[in-house]
C-alpha cells in the first residue's frame, strides 16, 4: 500500500538551525550567528518565558480556558468579535483552516511567485490546484494591477505584505481593489507575518477591526488576514498564529479547526506577549535599523524591505547562481542566512536582520565572500 499521489508537492525547506550546522562544520553554536529564519534575534519576552514555565503544571489539560482568553483578547485588540479570530498551531495552521473552509476538490488558488511554499502546500493537501502570479525583477511590485491581471477566477488569492523574500508590501488600497476585482466567491488572503515592522494599514480593518474609521473603505467578507506571534512577538518555537475572518465566516472554525491546536503553553505565552510591548517595539526599531544599515553598507544590490529581512542580489559579484556557494562561505565564517533558490531567486540570499553587533558581523562577512 502506497500513499496518495503526492509527486506535485514540493516539500517545504526551512532555513538551516544553529545546531544544525554547527554540527556540521565541528563549532560551538556560541560562535554562530543565525539569520536565515527571519527570528526574532530577543528571543520570546522575558513575561512569555514566564508564562510558560507556570503552564507547564498545567499541561495535563487541554487549553479550554487559555484558547477562550487569547482569543478574546486578541478580539480586543484588533476591534473585532472573538468569533472572528481563529487560533491556529502557527499561521501555517490558520493557512490550513482557511483552505479547509474555502475549498472544494479541485478548486484553484492563486499564489504569488517567488513566495512562501506554504501557501500551494497547503492548498495541494486540501485537493485545490494552484495557479501562480509572477512578482517580475528588478522591483518585484506589489500591486492591484499585478495580481490581477493574472486572475482567473480562482476561489483563493494570496497576498503577502510585507512579501517574503523580497519586503514589499500591499498598500490597504491596493487589497481593496483585488477584492473588488476579483470574483464574489474568491477571498482574498492577506498575510501579515510580519505587519508590526511595516509602515502599511492592516487589513483587519477591512474586517470592522482596529483603523476602520480611518478610512471609506466598506467593511468586507472576501478578505481574511492572517497573524503571527512567531515574528515580532519572538515565539516562533511555541507555534501559535490566527487569522482574522469576515464574520460571515465565523462559524466555520468549529468545522475546520484541530480540537485545540494551539497548546495551553502557546496560548499562555502569546497573552504574555501581547503585554510586552517594550520588547516588541525594540525588536522593530532594531530591525528597521538593520535594514537600513545592511542596504547602507552591503556591496550588492539590496530591495527596500518592510520586514525584519533583506534580500540581497550577489549575482553581479559571484555569478546568477551563486547563492548556494555565497551561503555556504557564509557558514564557514560563522554566518547562516538563507540561500533563495528554493524561491526560484539562485542569485540571491535573505538576511535576518539581527542584533546590531550581528548585523554587523554578518554585513562584514558578506562583503569579504563577494569580494573573494
Amino acid at each position: 500500500m502506497q500513499p496518495r499521489d503526492l509527486s506535485t508537492h514540493v516539500p517545504y525547506e526551512a532555513g538551516r538551525g544553529i545546531e544544525e550546522v554547527a554540527r556540521e562544520l565541528g563549532m560551538d553554536p556560541g560562535d554562530l550567528v543565525k539569520l536565515a529564519s527571519n527570528e526574532n534575534p530577543f528571543g520570546p519576552p522575558d513575561a512569555a518565558v514566564d508564562a510558560i514555565q507556570r503552564a507547564a503544571a498545567n499541561a495535563s489539560s487541554y487549553p479550554k480556558a487559555a484558547h477562550t482568553d487569547l482569543t478574546d483578547a486578541l478580539a480586543d485588540r484588533h476591534g473585532v468579535d472573538p468569533a472572528q479570530v481563529w487560533l491556529a498551531n502557527g499561521g501555517d495552521g490558520a493557512l490550513d483552516y482557511l483552505a479547509r473552509a474555502a475549498l472544494e476538490p479541485g478548486d484553484a488558488v492563486l499564489v504569488p511567485d517567488p513566495g512562501f511554499a506554504y501557501y500551494e502546500m497547503s492548498a495541494r493537501f486540501h485537493h485545490g490546484t494552484v495557479n501562480r502570479y509572477d512578482l517580475s525583477r528588478p522591483e518585484f511590485t506589489q500591486d492591484g494591477d499585478v495580481v490581477c491581471s493574472q486572475y482567473d477566477g480562482e476561489r483563493v488569492v494570496y497576498l503577502t505584505s510585507p512579501h517574503n523574500p523580497t519586503g514589499s508590501v500591499f498598500s490597504l488600497e491596493d487589497v481593496v481593489e483585488i477584492a473588488d476585482r476579483t470574483g464574489e466567491e474568491t477571498l482574498v488572503v492577506v498575510d501579515e507575518a510580519y505587519a508590526e515592522y511595516a509602515d502599511v494599514q492592516s487589513g483587519v480593518s477591512l474586517l470592522g477591526g482596529d483603523g476602520a474609521a480611518d478610512h471609506a473603505f466598506a467593511e468586507r467578507d472576501d478578505v481574511a488576514v492572517l497573524r503571527t506571534f512567531s515574528k515580532a512577538f519572538g515565539l516562533a518555537g511555541v507555534r501559535l498564529g490566527y487569522a482574522v475572518v469576515p464574520g460571515a465566516w465565523a462559524d466555520a472554525y468549529a468545522r475546520v479547526n484541530t480540537p485545540f491546536a494551539a497548546s495551553e503553553l502557546a496560548c499562555r505565552a502569546g497573552l504574555a506577549a501581547l503585554d510586552a510591548d517594550d520588547h516588541v517595539a525594540k525588536s522593530v526599531e532594531t530591525a528597521r535599523w538593520a535594514r537600513e544599515h545592511m542596504r547602507d553598507e552591503l556591496d550588492a544590490p539590496v530591495w527596500e524591505s518592510q520586514g525584519n529581512f533583506v534580500l540581497v542580489d550577489v549575482s553581479d559579484a559571484r555569478g546568477p547562481e551563486s547563492a548556494d556557494a555565497v551561503a555556504s562561505e557564509l557558514q564557514e565564517r560563522g554566518v547562516i542566512v538563507r540561500d533563495c533558490t528554493s524561491f526560484g531567486l539562485p542569485g540571491c540570499i535573505r538576511v535576518t536582520c539581527g542584533t546590531e553587533a550581528g548585523t554587523e558581523r554578518a554585513v562584514d562577512a558578506i562583503n569579504e565572500v563577494l569580494a573573494a
